[in-house]
């Protein structure tokens, strides 16, 4: 099979033409290892339309954050091809912020790396901490903020990338169940407020099914995609709605039959 990956970046008056934030044809990965070639993920097709909020969802070990690599370019296919609509932005579980500098200051890195004049830096920076409700918060170090609000600035710092798509790789995950209800509501506002397209790694089904408009299974190793669900529950949604719940039991009984199933091999 070909292998090619690359990016497609339209001009901005072309963007409403674009038929994908994200394009995955026929995608395998696989891994050296002592035995061998190991086959992380197998024939991975998946697209995520512009606007468009997409969970992936599966046990630990199935090649999420495999995928979302090869998404943002840190690694490539074995065999395949994936575009995007232009460079994505990347936000991990772990905020990786800089210590040393100011809450106002990680952002403003972006902003450079990103070519934005030195002059119009500060305004921006603080435009997006506004974005991200940490408003008088720019020149806090790290150390003054807490986990939730690192977070914060980490979704900012990847906003700052003025891309059209943001991937997450459980950035959710090391958080305290009310403070990530809490970015749950921030992330899903900002979706709404940005129009970005969102594809969001995690192996909480509630997560999954609270924030996405379409839920994606891999199953255990190799990955390859077992199912989708389309969540047409309106938001805002509650983390303890019924419907949630619902939806909730019936994808978590379908994980347990994978997981089973790569237990019996």
């Amino acid at each position: 099979m070909a292998l090619t990956i690359g990016t497609t970046a339209p001009r901005a008056e072309d963007r409403t033409a674009v038929a994908y934030a994200a394009r995955i044809e026929r995608v395998s990965k696989s891994f050296a290892g002592p035995a061998g070639q190991q086959l992380v993920l197998d024939d991975i097709s998946l697209d995520v339309a512009p606007g468009e909020f997409v969970t992936l969802l599966g046990a630990s070990g199935c090649g999420k954050s495999t995928l979302l690599n090869l998404v943002a370019g840190l690694d490539r296919p074995s065999s395949g091809t994936i575009a995007t609509d232009g460079r994505p932005a990347l936000m991990f579980q772990e905020h990786a912020l800089f210590p040393w500098l100011t809450a106002g200051r990680n952002v403003e890195l972006a902003l450079r790396l990103r070519g934005v004049p030195k002059a119009d830096r500060r305004g921006e920076a603080e435009r997006l901490l506004e974005l991200v409700r940490l408003g008088g918060a720019y020149g806090k170090r790290v150390h003054e903020l807490s986990g939730g609000m690192r977070q914060r600035v980490a979704m900012a710092r990847a906003l700052a990338q003025d891309s059209r798509l943001l991937l997450m790789d459980e950035p959710f995950a090391a958080l305290d169940a009310i403070t990530r209800d809490v970015l749950h509501d921030e992330l899903t506002r900002i979706w709404h407020e940005t129009g970005l397209s969102v594809l969001f790694v995690t192996h909480n089904v509630r997560e999954a099914v609270r924030l996405a408009q379409r839920v994606v299974l891999l199953s255990s190793r190799p990955g390859r995609i077992a199912r989708e669900w389309t969540v047409g529950l309106p938001q805002p949604r509650r983390i303890e709605d019924a419907a949630v719940a619902e939806l909730s039991l019936e994808i978590t009984e379908q994980l347990r039959g994978e997981i089973r199933r790569h237990g019996q091999h």
